[in-house]
């Protein structure tokens, strides 16, 4: 009877937790008692929203800085040291990270890395492949929810782009993506990865004044990361096969 009443109890007070875990708690006096209870409601909270941002923000894949290694192939200009990048100090700014470079040298993977952290710290964030952003772009302005869409992009903390620069735009995807980015610009950080060169971009969008306008407000407030040197995918690919380092 008392466990139906305390299931009750914490139904009617939203305590989702404390009904799981009341019973496996062992403390020297109430008071303590209490405390680790509350703390495991707090806890078990926050682990829940963690992995309710995470999911939402749609990664392609979940990687952390646990598995990179940052002497691979980065470059970090002298506007941010690894350990600010990794405090994501640059959110805190509402500044841009632009990672350039050849495929395989760890791009992604440290964006999803800052993305997650993001999350960690209760930030909202949404990835995207940049083909399949403008595709669902061009999708909501053809449905007439673009506007809502647009909302919901420029109220995010983080936004990445991952893969800009493997697909050619039509005009009128690359309008909607410069209309996300000029919406975000000074309000939302924004995470970009690129094989190409800000010069080559053009080749992307079709329009030089249009890319101009883009590299822009991209590049203001943001800090300009390099990755150069052989694919850190095909080095392991093929020290697997050959057994070498």
């Amino acid at each position: 009877m008392s466990s139906a009443l305390i299931q009750d109890y914490c139904k009617t007070l939203r305590l989702g937790y404390v009904s799981q875990i009341y019973e496996q708690i062992q403390a020297n006096s109430q008071e303590a008692y209490l405390l680790q209870l509350l703390e495991a409601e707090v806890a078990a909270r926050k682990n829940t929203k963690v992995a309710r941002l995470i999911k939402k923000a749609g990664f392609s894949q979940f990687k952390t800085f646990a598995d990179y290694d940052p002497s691979w192939a980065l470059t970090l200009p002298e506007t941010i040291t690894l350990e600010e990048l990794k405090d994501l100090i640059f959110l805190e700014k509402q500044q841009n990270l632009m990672m350039l470079g050849s495929v395989g040298n760890g791009k992604s993977h440290m964006s999803v890395a800052l993305g997650i952290e993001a999350c960690k710290r209760g930030k909202n964030v949404s990835f995207f492949r940049v083909s399949d952003l403008i595709s669902k772009l061009l999708e909501k302005h053809q449905n007439g929810t673009l506007p809502r869409f647009m909302r919901e992009l420029k109220n995010l903390d983080l936004l990445i782009l991952d893969e800009l620069g493997f697909i050619p735009f039509h005009k009128d995807g690359a309008d909607l993506l410069f209309s996300v980015i000029a919406e975000c610009y000074e309000q939302t950080s924004i995470i970009v990865t690129s094989n190409l060169e800000f010069g080559q971009w053009n080749t992307i969008f079709g329009d030089n004044r249009l890319t101009a306008a883009i590299i822009d407000r991209l590049v203001h407030h943001a800090h300009i990361l390099s990755f150069t040197g052989e694919s850190y995918r095909l080095h392991h690919a093929l020290s697997k096969k050959f057994g070498t380092d």
